[in-house]
Formats: structure tokens, sequence, C-alpha cells
């Protein structure tokens, strides 16, 4: 069994490739930094080590590299993979669909066995995005073929890998928890057998709890560290205030998740206690900057933050520590990060009314946006 990776960098090492390579694959991984395909291909192997006392070092074997700006060499390997994964990150996967359009077509015409593509993003709708943008470099008579033969079911991913930097370019520290649920209604031919992951038919309730949870507690911890100046996210929940609304954030999405999908409230509230937990981890020294970094896409509608507080007002609920999540998010002013950048710029350009209205969509009468403004006043005086 063979599956072709794209994205060979912490999270494709440490989580995806981990897990394949586990599971009996072997791994090739396709990335543009050349010199990490070549020191790849030179070991044949490399170490994730746990972030946590342990210190566990697991060592995966076997694995090999390849360019992906190599067009021919990438083709090549899609013409037998009997799986592909990405872990490039949501504003990449468009810039590969071209080449796995091309690989499509050239294994459409020597491969009539059946492939699944699952992007393991951070994002909600991945291997979808994949799929419209892949058939979109497809032709007619190819699109026909890939409905036939190719699936791309979407996935919930889940492992915090911070920022990190050792004198092993490919040793890798990844926390112990991870979870990898798979949409299996929506694969093709037979079941991907890898270890560790969940299938399931609705993917969707998942998809909310692991964004509503884990990706709404991570936003709200980090962008109120960096309001009140500390670099990590165990360090900023050791503050009893930013604890305080993480948790409580957190409990109002939980109230929507039971509400709306019908899980168990004790093991939402487990489930949620674990995350807590996970945040707290001084074995991880995750930077705030990492975690708050794109607000322009985490503060869209449909995201993180929003997303549940918009829903909550559905089911009579009163979403007041997200919306100081939302307020917290509009202060991140940090200058190594283009959207921050651009948001600040549009609240000097614009005011601080237009620019929220701008990014989150809520309007003036919706109840959400006066107490997102009255938590920005409350924050901006809790640090003066």
């Amino acid at each position: 069994m063979k599956a072709l990776h794209f994205g060979a960098g912490n999270i494709g090492r440490g989580f995806i490739g981990l897990l394949l390579n586990h599971s009996g694959y072997e791994v090739c991984f396709a990335d543009v930094v050349q010199e990490l395909v070549d020191e790849i291909n030179r070991r044949r192997e490399y170490i994730v080590e746990m972030a946590d006392h342990t210190r566990q070092q697991i060592r995966v074997k076997g694995v090999r590299a390849i360019n992906s700006r190599d067009l021919h060499t990438v083709v090549t390997e899609m013409l037998d993979s009997n799986l592909i994964t990405t872990a490039v990150g949501p504003n990449v996967l468009q810039r590969i669909a071209p080449t796995i359009a091309e690989g499509l077509s050239e294994r459409f015409k020597k491969n009539a066995q059946p492939l699944n593509l699952i992007a393991c993003e951070n994002m909600v709708g991945g291997s979808s995005l994949l799929k419209e943008t892949v058939y979109h470099h497809l032709s007619e008579a190819d699109r026909k073929k890939a409905d036939e033969l190719v699936g791309f079911p979407n996935a919930a991913v889940d492992r915090i890998v911070p920022l990190q930097k050792h004198e092993d370019k490919l040793l890798v520290t990844v926390e112990p928890f991870y979870e990898w649920v798979v949409d299996r209604s929506a694969i093709v031919g037979e079941i991907p057998d890898i270890k560790g992951t969940t299938y399931v038919d609705d993917l969707q309730p998942y998809i909310e709890r692991k964004l509503y949870t884990v990706n709404t507690g991570h936003a709200t911890a980090a962008y109120l560290s960096y309001h009140f100046g500390y670099q990590t996210i165990a360090e900023g929940l050791q503050d009893p205030y930013i604890r305080q609304v993480t948790e409580q954030a957190m409990a109002e999405t939980s109230r929507l998740l039971v509400a709306k999908h019908s899980f168990q409230p004790e093991q939402q509230e487990q489930y949620r206690n674990k995350i807590l937990d996970r945040f707290s981890n001084p074995h991880l020294a995750d930077q705030v900057t990492r975690i708050g970094r794109s607000p322009i896409r985490k503060l869209g509608p449909d995201d993180r933050l929003v997303g549940p507080a918009v829903q909550s007002l559905n089911y009579g609920i009163i979403p007041e520590n997200l919306c100081i999540g939302i307020a917290s998010a509009f202060l991140f002013d940090y200058a190594g990060d283009e959207e921050a950048v651009q948001i600040q710029k549009d609240i000097k350009e614009k005011g601080l009314a237009e620019t929220v209205q701008l990014y989150t969509k809520i309007k003036p009468d919706s109840p959400l946006f006066p107490l997102i403004l009255e938590k920005l006043d409350d924050l901006k005086a809790r640090k003066n």
C-alpha cells in the first residue's frame, strides 16, 4: 500500500505521515522545500517526540520524498498511489490542485482502481474545497471518471504541533493526543485502513465539536494572552481572568453542541476538560502568535468565534464570553501577521464598528454587535 502525502512539515511528519507509516503504508512526502526533501531521502526516517513528561520517541522508518513542484515526478507517484493526503494549510490547497488534476488525468489512462484524497487541514470542508478546485482543472470526460473513481472525504483533524526548532531538522515534537475523523460516506472503494482513524457517516457534528471546542478555546486563549502580554498559551492560562473566559467560552459552545447535535452533556464536558488540559501542557510552549495567526479567517462568519456565537442565539444562549474572544481578536496587532496588520489598518481608516461588521458580517441590529463593542472597551480598560 502506498500513500502520497502533500506537506512534509511538522504536522505532515508528526501526525498524518506517522499514522500512515504505522498503518503499513509506504509514505512518500511531496513538499516544495528541497532541503527538506533531500534530508528525508538521505535518511529515509525521522523521529516523532511526545510533548509530555515521558518524552517518548517514535521512529518513523522507510519514508521518502519528492519536490511537489516537479510535475512529472508527482504525476508518476500518483499513478499507483492507494491514498493521497494533504497537510499543507488551507490557502495552499488551490496551489496543488492543478498538479493533482494532471495526476488524475494520467492515472485514468492507466489505472482504474479507486483513489481517495483526504485534505487533513485545520478547516471545515477541506476535501470538498480540494475537489472543487481540482475539478476546475479537469476536462469534462475526466470529471465523469473522477465521479466514479475518486473520493474526496472530508475530515476533522486535531493534534497540537507547536512551532519548534531542533538541531535535528527532521525531529518533530507533538502532543500525545490526536483525533482524525473521516466521512465514510464520501469514500470510493474500500475504506482505507489507517490506525487511529475514526470513520463516521455524518462528519458535521464532529467537525463542529472540534472547531467550536478546540479551535474556539485555542483562539480565545491566544488572543487574550496576546492582549495581556503573555508569550505562550500555557502561560496565559495561568492568568485567572484568561482561564475563566476561555473556560466559559467553551462552556457556551458546549451548550450549543449539545442542543444542536445531541452530544451527551457529560461526554462533552469531559471532552472540554481534556482540551483545557491540553492547552495547559507546559511541554508544548505553544506561541500565542502562532495560534492567533490569520485573524481575518478566524473572524469569519462561519469560523470558530463568530460561527458559534451567532448560532448560540438560536438556542437561547447569550454568548458573553465568546464575544470577549471575538473582541480580543480585533486587538491582535501582531506586526508579523499580514491579516492582523490589515485589520488594524481598517480600524484606523474605517473605525472600529465598521471593521467589526466588515469581518464578522454581524449586523448592527444583532444583539451581538453592541456586546462585542462593549467587550472591546472592557478589554482595553482591563489592560490600562
